[in-house]
């Protein structure tokens, strides 16, 4: 059996009696912007059950909706009390004009930062190699090949390097 969904606005109600909103996306995505008052359990560290404390109901959502929707049968056996999933996720939250809390001064989320270096090293890679010398091709095939094995893997090694970066560290505490 899966999670039933509900819209933004009774997700909104349910909130105001007291249940508990979810967010399953990762640390860097929530710390950028978030529903006020979510908590962030991250799908990446679901082990087990949820402590939700005296909360009967649950409210899990990701960005669109479709991470929540993907894992609806794992969150369910984590929740400990009714559950539902908030159809369309942050963005239709967001869409429905109702409040959520930004903070800019946050880095872009992770996979974000991944996709604007990746793309960069790429067109890079190709200006080069027209303009300069062919060998430059090599470094778009190369960011290429590495985004092939992030997909497979689920182990990307930019991501890793970026975490690094100075913007970066103050999310690992």
């Amino acid at each position: 059996m899966t999670l039933k969904t509900i819209s933004p606005a009774e997700a909104k109600t349910l909130a105001a009696q007291g249940a508990v909103i979810v967010d399953i996306r990762e640390p860097d995505e929530f710390a950028r912007e978030h529903i006020p008052g979510a908590r962030n359990e991250p799908l990446s560290k679901l082990a087990g059950s949820i402590a939700i404390g005296k909360a009967d109901i649950v409210i899990y959502h990701c960005k669109s909706g479709m991470r929540t929707k993907a894992n609806a049968d794992r969150l369910k056996s984590a929740s400990a009390c009714e559950a539902y999933i908030l159809e369309g996720g942050l963005d239709a939250w967001k869409s429905a004009k109702l409040p959520i809390a930004v903070d800019m001064k946050q880095p872009l989320e992770m996979m974000r930062q991944v996709q604007i270096t990746a793309g960069s090293l790429v067109v890079i890679g190709v200006l080069l190699g027209a303009l300069v010398h062919p060998g430059f091709y090599a470094l778009s095939a190369f960011v290429g090949a590495g985004l092939v094995f992030a997909g497979v893997s689920g182990f990307c090694g930019m991501a890793h390097v970026l975490a690094l970066m100075p913007w970066n560290r103050a999310l690992k505490a």
